[in-house]
């Protein structure tokens, strides 16, 4: 690892060029290749395990309730809703896939940001990430009380409303299953992302087939008259109903976290983004449109209870709702799992190029998983979730994801201009139409976010600034190279090939 900035004894770089520099993609492989040696993390991670942490992070909770407050919207026509906000993620979702086979390292939009765009752009892309993982996974894991007791109610038990909820709601004190959910994604990271990657596609599996299993059993009531009038507030409605369920395929740039865990990033990071948002619109739709199907879009008002109503009116089984409930568990874990995986390795990227201490880059050989960052991020999680109701801050991660999605979108712009003859395994069609509308998607979907929304944000923002100068600008690593050696790094001639690592 290259030696701390601040025992080189050079002189710092001027401020305005240290926050315009880029970090050479030579440098960005060659340290990637390094690593994943000892001292680094390992290369375990083939096409679908990387497939299936996208889909693991995206398919959440969020369809069990998503329905409810996207019918009203757009009527029987919210299955199109679902398309068409699936398109519209997957214009970014083909800007990352570029970016993954360039860029093929850890980071994500942090990366991508820093070889294209400067260090002054990648620490406010980084610190963005840092909001949207970090407050994503309490966010989540706060809603697994209410779960598992709809779980044990089956059976007539419940956890105490002190147990089951953080302080200020509904009598809640220590929310314990949202505080030992995350615990226990914590030791499974620690053991591995191997064996973190293998439980996560069983939990998926499970996710995907309970949904399945509701299709299968909705279809057998399927009425075509449900499905008319097929737009009831017109084209509008459609458009509102997408622009709210464009959130609901917030998760996919998950894989490329994992570009230094992955066998064959350059080949696997593409083909697990694109495949993970194939999987998961269809899903989508087909929920979509069994469930409408199945019972009159006027009479929905709440996801959850839209599915189990329609499966106890179709089965006779009030039981079935049992079914849900472990369903809705399972998808939190799986997205707990794999948002904090993402975090840990944003954090990892950063501290190797002295952005932020060096505790969260530092990989313990036996595991090949940070464990240092991983507890130290783990343990603030959880308190977070035991205790903080956290409203309208969740609603901040929408923005920082917005704007990370933004900046891959203008990465594979830069680099296209800037480094033609890259090789790149996988190419953004249409260019550059593809990542303008990406970008047009992006900030047209920020402009309609709340106040409150911003505000939190923009505290998020300063704190950020804050911390860059009282650490990030002292250890950066790009920032303490001489300008020669700088100069001599950025126009080296070695081209940025990743090779198979088994």
């Amino acid at each position: 690892m290259a030696t701390s900035p601040t025992t080189t004894g050079r002189s710092r770089t001027p401020l305005g060029a240290q926050l315009l520099r880029r970090k050479p993609l030579e440098q960005l492989t060659d340290e990637s290749l390094t690593e994943s040696g000892e001292g680094g993390l390992k290369r375990t991670l083939g096409m679908w395990q990387l497939t299936m942490i996208s889909v693991g992070a995206t398919l959440g909770t969020g369809i069990f309730v998503i329905l409810g407050t996207a019918v009203p919207l757009a009527g029987p026509a919210v299955w199109i809703a679902f398309a068409v906000a699936g398109l519209a993620a997957l214009l970014s979702a083909l800007s990352y896939a570029e970016m993954a086979s360039s860029v093929p390292v850890s980071g994500s939009s942090y990366s991508y940001s820093y070889a294209t765009m400067g260090e002054g752009v990648a620490w406010v892309c980084g610190w963005c990430l840092v909001l949207e993982y970090g407050v994503s996974v309490a966010a989540v894991a706060v809603g697994a009380g209410q779960y598992v007791n709809e779980t044990l109610g089956v059976f007539g038990l419940a956890l105490p409303p002190a147990l089951a909820n953080p302080i200020g709601l509904d009598g809640g004190f220590f929310n314990l299953p949202a505080a030992a959910l995350v615990i226990v994604a914590m030791l499974l990271l620690v053991r591995g992302a191997k064996e973190s990657a293998w439980v996560n596609t069983v939990m998926v599996a499970i996710k995907v087939i309970v949904l399945l299993i509701f299709v299968f059993i909705a279809f057998t009531a399927f009425t075509t008259q449900n499905f008319e009038p097929l737009a009831p507030m017109g084209a509008a409605g459609v458009a509102a109903a997408s622009s709210r369920l464009f959130f609901s395929y917030i998760g996919f740039d998950a894989a490329s976290t994992a570009g230094d865990e992955a066998k064959n990033p350059q080949k696997d990071l593409p083909r697990a983004i694109i495949l993970s948002m194939v999987i998961v619109t269809v899903v989508y739709i087909l929920v979509a449109v069994a469930a409408i199907g199945a019972l009159p879009w006027t009479e929905f008002n709440d996801g959850e209870a839209a599915f189990v109503r329609i499966l106890t009116d179709i089965t006779g089984q009030p039981a079935l709702a049992l079914m849900f409930s472990v369903g809705a568990v399972i998808a939190i874990a799986s997205v707990v799992l794999t948002v904090y995986y993402g975090q840990t390795r944003i954090l990892f990227r950063m501290s190797r190029d002295g952005m932020v201490p060096k505790i969260f880059g530092r990989v313990r050989p036996s595991t090949g998983t940070p464990v240092a960052g991983t507890v130290i991020v783990g343990t603030i999680i959880a308190i977070v979730a035991a205790f903080i109701p956290l409203g309208e801050l969740a609603d901040a991660t929408s923005i920082g994801t917005l704007f990370a999605f933004a900046l891959v979108n203008l990465s594979v712009i830069y680099l296209r201009r800037a480094r033609p003859e890259l090789p790149r395994s996988y190419k953004v069609p249409f260019f550059p139409v593809v990542p303008i509308l990406g970008i047009v998607m992006c900030l047209g979907l920020m402009v309609t976010l709340g106040g409150t929304t911003w505000m939190v944000f923009g505290l998020w923002m300063v704190v950020g600034v804050a911390l860059y100068f009282a650490y990030g600008r002292k250890h950066s690593i790009v920032g303490a190279m001489s300008e020669n050696d700088y100069v001599n790094a950025a126009t080296a001639a070695t081209p940025v090939i990743m090779k198979e690592h088994k």
